[in-house]
């Protein structure tokens, strides 16, 4: 088919294709989805397994192991870490990164199902395991409710009705409530009146349990009715408790639970989950949204629901923002369509004024085109507007205007040569449209490794991939549809035919690059002898080039993660983290402090890291005016940390993009014995604590923990018919509160618990005067009769596993204000880390971003080679010669001469980007090599000699190769004030700045040695 005679004499087909790509993709443009970070699915599930007074060695060895062992039965699972504590295990369950999400449900379903089967073989007072799959679900609009005056039951009731509400936004896909203090009905019991009344605490646990049990009674037939039966007897009220009757049966006198017990209603005093804000307690709402929504509209309705709610808002009540996605992505997205449309203005008028007013205008509006077009085919795909897809229109910005470079050059060329329009078009269509489709799908391929990547980096960074594929293809489309077809308009006119060949090339930057290739075809041997000198420099000079994983996030928020002494009671935690609070909120340039104690906030962003459950953690979640602030004050809160703080171990981190991780520095060990794993921490954080650079150096087996260890005495206590777990029942119910009932109010059931009075539980030291019912006696015994010491020990409280192994992970992280990356830390203590002896049977590997990175990276250089083999196939096939195939392909590793100068310049660090520009970079070279050669062999066919054809075609490529390197370059310079995209801009900019030195230069030169013809050798 005749391609440009078609678009040229068939007009009307030409005007739709054109009509369709700009309405069209302008409406794409609006519909498209909005988000701040590409979606990817963070793999992993949370089974939580209680057992109330076990030892964190019981529960691991009771409850851990047998389900560890179960779901590594799944062919599913990559990693199984888990965490024993005392009374609880939490057993986090990561899955391969080869499923994708639409694959998650069915595994979730098969590893609850596997943990149901294996709960039966839980030790008696184990369990329920209960497994969390929504342990990932992302809550991108997270808000704190707070009151004045008000108590957490009201604020509850309030959020209750929030929740309701804004669960019916369109676009939202659940809204829940953190925070909630479990309310209890106490019964404060003095246990000297029970004695001295005789009766048994065991007859009002019986009593308060099944006096307020709904039972079934039956229902008795009257007449044609079914009737039911229902007993009266159910407690409405708290104050009814104080009517049970608690004398023992046959008593002439009546007993009332009142009469021993003060019985009222109260938070439980030791909470789960503790929140502020700005120093208040609050409640927190995390909203999440639906897949594949635009969250700008969706924040946009819940903004407007909510200020249409404020009306049922009670006086005092406020409903603040912690963290705002939709704000977020309007303003990451704005960014970076000004970004993008910055980078169109930037190439075309790059493009008008070296390509002259027409042929300018003509690229650049097959340019804008192309973008539009790009737009639909995402819409199509499912491809959302987010920060990676958005930088990959802007990377793609320059290779986009190749095809249509190389088409307008050589239509505007065959017209200044006399050829009429049409036939100009039909030359250059025939001459290069399937070698710019080979150079195309080179470029695409280039991309390919980390679209084809199956780890969670390219999950993250692989839409990288599709939009340059998508825009990549559409930009050769539209320049052999398009450009004929506009180009037949804009040359009828005002197009001077030159007066001979060498008029076409006459002016002084041709002139300029005739006599520099000339020369280096005369030295070729030099010319390539100081280019292996410089490849050898710039590949030493990379070794001073900073490495890292992925940069810090724009958003101008930072946390501080504060961990206490192991075994620190919450309360404490919460009192001591209030005045941290209040020295921030003090502080110039903060806007907001939220605090959450005892685990992690709800995830809000893809790339938080929510914390487990302890009870000596708190997080304080600090937003400040600007992003410039940041560093001083963070140093400002580092010192104050140091100075006013000195039990809690403050971590001091800004927030992250992409894949996250514990910590940059993680060193595991492995084996079985507690202590020997104690004694490689020790010399671990020894070294790593010499490092200054290093801020915050710890384990996560954290300190050993105080317990008291009643003595119980079996011979005395079978003697006066008192077990174990009677004893263990009266500390419960002394000094915490035994739970022995259900109280309903409405849709809530409190439980209902029995205690000593505060007089009878306040020191420990009145353990000597608890006495203890005996049901063989019928009588109370003296505790000292059963108990003979409650001497105080140290035990391990946190006992972590990895893949069924007892692991302790050492880790540490760089001081907030430290200049260099974790790789250089990494490279100054590995040697010693890895010097630390082993004894038999025990493992070291490194985890943190080493780990990360390296999977990141051979997740990417396992599909590398197949990729790279597939480029250098299409390379042959094009040229029908491995030879010509290995010319272009010895620029490749040359590029990182260009590529070293740029980062050591900018100081920029080679991060995972860097690593993908580079990748990048051999596509845009084996494309303009591709072009190049394929000029030289038409020039061949024309009749002219080797040498000649050489540099005729060397110099005609000068313009299509020379304006593809200057419009990628420019239109890279908005990311340059992107962290995310800083490295990837600069190692392209200044490694093709370097390449096309490299094609232009070296490719002829290396034609002219590896084809071995005299012709190519002779001027």
């Amino acid at each position: 088919m005749n391609i440009a005679r078609y678009s040229i004499e068939r007009p009307t087909s030409s005007w739709i294709l054109l009509l369709v790509l700009l309405i069209g993709g302008f409406l794409a443009l609006q519909s498209l989805g909005r988000l701040e970070d590409p979606e990817f699915t963070i793999k992993q599930a949370l089974v939580v397994t209680p057992y109330p007074g076990a030892s964190a060695q019981q529960v691991e060895e009771e409850v851990t192991v047998l389900l560890e062992n179960a779901l590594h039965e799944l062919p599913y699972i990559k990693h199984v870490t888990s965490n024993s504590m005392p009374g609880r295990s939490q057993i986090m369950v990561e899955v391969r990164e080869t499923f994708r999400s639409d694959a998650l449900p069915q595994i979730w379903d098969e590893l609850r199902r596997k943990i149901n089967d294996q709960s039966r073989h839980l030790p008696p007072g184990a369990g329920p395991a209960m497994v969390q799959d929504d342990f990932s679900d992302v809550y991108g609009v997270l808000l704190a409710l707070t009151g004045d005056g008000y108590s957490l039951p009201a604020l509850y009731d309030h959020a209750k009705y929030l929740r309701r509400e804004l669960a019916l936004v369109p676009g939202v896909a659940k809204v829940v409530i953190s925070g909630k203090q479990q309310e209890q009905v106490v019964a404060e019991v003095s246990r000297a009146r029970l004695a001295n009344l005789g009766i048994p605490p065991q007859r009002i646990y019986e009593l308060l349990s099944t006096q307020n049990t709904i039972s079934d009674a039956g229902r008795v037939r009257l007449g044609n009715d079914a009737v039911r039966f229902a007993t009266s007897g159910e407690f409405t009220s708290v104050e009814q408790l104080n009517t049970l009757i608690i004398s023992n049966p046959g008593a002439r006198e009546q007993i009332y639970l009142g009469d021993v017990a003060n019985i009222y209603r109260q938070e439980q005093p030791i909470p789960n989950h503790v929140l502020h804000f700005n120093g208040e307690a609050s409640l927190w709402l995390g909203v999440s949204f639906t897949r594949d929504v635009n969250v700008v509209e969706v924040g946009a309705h819940l903004r407007e629901r909510i200020a249409e709610l404020n009306y049922a808002t009670p006086v005092g009540m406020e409903l603040n923002s912690i963290y705002d996605q939709p704000a977020e992505v309007e303003s990451s997205v704005s960014g970076f369509l000004n970004n993008l449309a910055q980078a169109i203005v930037i190439v075309i008028v790059a493009l008008l004024l070296t390509m002259g007013l027409r042929s300018g205008f003509l690229i650049g509006l097959v340019l804008l085109l192309t973008v539009l077009g790009t737009f639909i085919f995402m819409a199509l795909a499912g491809i959302n507007l987010h920060r990676v897809s958005l930088g990959a229109l802007i990377i793609a910005l320059g290779m986009l205007v190749d095809n249509a470079i190389v088409i307008t050059e050589g239509m505007l060329v065959g017209v200044q040569r006399g050829q009429t329009r049409l036939r100009a078009a039909q030359n250059v269509l025939r001459q290069n449209a399937w070698p710019l489709l080979g150079a195309t799908l080179i470029a695409i391929l280039a991309f390919a490794p980390i679209g084809l990547s199956n780890d969670a980096t390219g999950e993250f960074a692989g839409s990288l991939f599709w939009v340059l594929l998508i825009s990549l293809s559409l930009s050769w489309l539209t320049a052999l549809l398009l450009i004929p077809f506009l180009g037949e308009r804009l040359f009828r006119k005002g197009v001077k035919q030159a007066e001979s060949e060498e008029a076409l090339y006459g002016n002084p930057i041709y002139q300029g690059y005739r006599l520099l290739l000339k020369t280096a075809l005369r030295f070729r041997l030099l010319t390539m002898g100081l280019m292996g000198l410089l490849l050898v420099v710039s590949v030493l000079g990379f070794m001073q080039v900073k490495q890292s994983f992925f940069p810090s996030s724009n958003t101008p928020v930072f946390y501080v993660d504060m961990w206490y002494p192991q075994g620190t009671d919450i309360r404490a935690t919460g009192e001591d983290i209030a005045h941290a609070e209040q020295w921030l909120l003090r502080q110039e340039g903060i806007a907001q402090v939220a605090t959450t104690i005892g685990q992690g906030a709800p995830r809000f962003t893809l790339p938080y890291i929510v914390e487990m459950q302890h009870e000596n953690y708190a997080q304080l979640i600090v937003r400040t005016e600007n992003t410039d602030i940041l560093p001083s004050l963070m140093g400002k809160t580092r010192d104050y940390l140091a100075h006013a703080h000195p039990d809690a171990r403050p971590k001091i981190r800004r927030m992250e993009i992409g894949p996250p991780v514990k910590a940059a520095i993680e060193v595991r060990y492995s084996g079985a014995d507690p202590d020997i794993l104690r004694q490689l921490s020790e010399q671990a954080q020894q070294v790593l604590s010499r490092e200054p650079a290093l801020a915050y150096v710890r384990d996560n087996w954290r300190e050993r923990a105080k317990v008291l260890r009643p003595q119980f005495n079996e011979t005395h206590a079978r003697r006066v018919g008192i077990s174990k777990q009677d004893v263990d029942d009266l500390l419960l119910a002394n000094f915490r509160g035994k739970r022995v009932g259900i109280y309903r109010d409405g849709t809530e059931l409190m439980p209902i618990l029995v205690r000593a009075p505060e007089n009878e539980r306040v020191y420990l030291e009145q353990w000597q005067d608890i006495q203890v019912f005996s049901t063989a006696l019928n009588r109370y015994v003296p505790m000292p009769q059963v108990v003979d010491a409650m001497p105080l020990e140290w035990e391990d409280q946190v006992i972590h596993r990895r893949d069924r192994k007892r692991t302790l992970t050492v880790m540490a992280d760089p001081d907030p204000l430290f200049a260099g990356t974790p790789a250089q830390i990494f490279s100054n203590i590995e040697a010693e880390i890895i010097a630390i002896p082993l004894p038999a049977g025990y493992e070291m590997a490194w985890g943190g971003e080493h780990e990360a990175s390296g999977d990141a990276k051979a997740a990417v250089f396992k599909t590398l080679p197949l990729g790279y083999l597939a480029m250098f196939i299409i390379t042959v096939l094009l040229f029908s010669s491995v030879r010509r195939a290995a010319v272009i392909w010895t620029t490749v590793p040359l590029s990182i001469i260009g590529v070293t100068l740029g980062l050591l310049i900018t100081n920029q660090a080679f991060s995972f980007m860097a690593l993908l520009g580079i990748l990048s970079l051999s596509g845009m070279l084996i494309k303009n090599g591709i072009v190049l050669l394929e000029q030289v062999l038409t020039e061949e066919r024309s009749g002219k000699s080797g040498y000649q054809a050489l540099v005729d075609a060397s110099v005609s490529r000068v313009r299509p190769v020379g304006m593809a390197a200057v419009t990628t370059i420019l239109g890279m310079i908005p990311l340059l004030f992107d962290e995310f995209f800083a490295s990837m801009a600069v190692t392209i900019m200044f490694g093709l700045g370097f390449a096309t030195l490299l094609t232009l230069i070296v490719v002829p030169v290396m034609y002219s040695l590896i084809m071995r013809k005299s012709e190519y050798r002779n001027s």
